[in-house]
Order: structure tokens, then C-alpha cells, then sequence
């Protein structure tokens, strides 16, 4: 069995609000990146696949140098190989352009059972890659998964997370996974996968490596632009001391200003 993890890099949650308009815009955030929370649970779901079926695991990224960072993570953490796909070309590609460049880095490594990837990044918070990735590798995907029940014989069933509660599917392999919080608790790294990572070198595929037409990635061939970006206006609050002779005036009074302000 075969088992490829997307990783990727993005700004710690309690920094985000620094950012500013301009930064974004321009992609130089100014912050220290992390490894996205979301494909920590990918990345220990792949382990675990992998320590109790047997196999292989991989983590690829896409992105430029001095991006390794979320390949670091993953081989600290216990993976023990990871590339990293980058082309000048690549710049400027949207959901979909990524979507295509992981696939052609899938099929790059050969035959694969399951890829996984975060649901999600915390910057962008699209959930769109897992879709665009599962569509150019034609393989099914499994988003909002909190449990593998069964994988062998070609298939492998998972409950996945429903408004409802949780339903369980069945699916031919190979399949995109895109896991939620609920599946696993990421591993810490060890001391000695630490030190691993520190001195991993990963190899580089550029779009030659991977047979990617430039034109269909990066900004030529985004099909999503910013258009407009702005920050939402600053929350306002105010207190008010709810006033009375008695807890049975002031709650009847707190009462009626949650009620004017449609709370209750």
C-alpha cells in the first residue's frame, strides 16, 4: 500500500489578524509559517495507515525554497521521505492550479492507494484543493472523514462527519482523503525525528519533471483572481450595569434587553 500526504505552510491563527491588506495581497505576510494544523491530522492518519497495513508514506508540498517547513514537520513526525514541487511558473496558482500540480506530482511518484491532505488552510479556509486535487487525479474523495473502518481488496470504507451525525461509505481505491479533527490525535515529534529533519534534503520536481504545460497553471492559468480584498470592520461593544431594587428587577430587565437585541 501507497500512501501520499499534502502538506503545506501557513501563519499561525493568533498572528493572523496582524496581517494586513497589502500583505496578503502581495503574498509576503511577514509571519513566521507553521505547518497548516489541518494536515497534521493527514499526515498522522497516513503513519497510522502505514503502521498498520504496511506500505510506504510521502509527503509532498508545493511551494518555493524555504518552504520546507510542513515536509520538516511530516518527517519529524515519523514520514520518512518528502518532496517538495516548485516552478517560477507555479506563482500565482489558484485551488484549482494546485489541485493539478499535486496530481501530476501523484502520478510522478506511481501507483498510490491514498492520498490525504487537510481539509482545509487556515489563511485561505477554501477547501478547495482536496476537491480540485481528487478531480485531476479522477479518483473519488472522501472529505469530512473522522474514521478508516475497513481498507483492503481494493475498497476501504470510512465514517465521515454529516450534519446528522456520521454515515459510513465505501469507495474504490484510489481515493483522496481529506480528514477532520475527530479522526486521530496528532503524534508530537520525537527528539531523534527532530534531528532527521533537520538534516532531510528533499528532492525538487519543476514543471518539466512533472510534464506540466505552464500555461495551465500559475496566474495564466488561474481561473480565480481577488478581486477585491478588505478586512471586516473591528467588532464594537459596549457594558451596561442592569440596575433594580431587587435580582428579580434586574434579571426581568436583562431579559427584556436580550429580547430587543434578538439574542433570545
Amino acid at each position: 500500500m501507497k500512501y501520499i500526504v499534502c502538506v503545506t505552510q501557513s501563519p499561525d491563527t493568533a498572528e493572523l489578524p496582524k496581517v494586513t491588506v497589502d500583505q496578503a495581497e502581495s503574498g509576503n505576510q511577514g509571519l513566521e509559517l507553521i505547518t497548516n494544523p489541518w494536515d497534521e491530522y493527514a499526515i498522522e492518519e497516513g503513519l497510522r495507515l502505514k503502521e498498520k497495513q504496511g506500505g510506504s508514506v510521502l509527503a509532498i508540498t508545493v511551494g518555493p525554497a524555504g518552504t520546507e517547513g510542513a515536509l520538516k514537520s511530516a518527517v519529524a513526525m515519523g514520514v520518512p521521505k518528502g518532496v517538495r514541487v516548485w516552478d517560477d511558473a507555479f506563482a500565482g496558482s489558484d485551488a484549482l492550479a494546485i489541485g493539478r500540480i499535486l496530481a501530476a506530482a501523484v502520478r510522478k511518484e506511481g501507483d498510490y492507494d491514498v492520498v490525504l491532505t487537510g481539509k482545509t488552510t487556515v489563511d485561505g479556509n477554501g477547501a478547495l484543493v482536496p476537491v480540485a486535487l481528487a478531480s485531476a487525479l479522477g479518483a473519488a474523495l472522501l472529505s469530512q472523514v473522522a474514521k478508516i473502518v475497513a481498507i483492503g481488496d481494493g475498497k476501504i470504507t470510512v465514517e465521515r462527519l454529516v450534519e446528522e451525525g456520521r454515515e459510513k461509505v465505501t469507495a474504490d481505491l484510489p481515493v483522496v482523503i481529506a480528514p477532520v479533527k475527530e479522526i486521530n490525535e496528532p503524534r508530537y515529534a520525537s527528539f531523534m525525528g527532530i534531528r532527521k529533519a533537520s538534516r532531510a534534503k528533499f528532492d525538487v520536481w519543476d514543471a518539466a519533471a512533472l510534464g506540466i504545460n505552464a500555461g495551465s497553471v500559475g496566474a495564466a492559468g488561474a481561473k480565480v483572481a481577488w478581486g477585491n480584498l478588505s478586512k471586516p470592520p473591528a467588532r464594537e461593544g459596549s457594558v451596561v450595569l442592569m440596575e433594580g431594587e431587587t435580582v428579580e428587577e434586574k434579571v426581568t430587565k436583562l431579559v427584556d434587553a436580550l429580547m430587543a437585541e434578538k439574542v433570545i
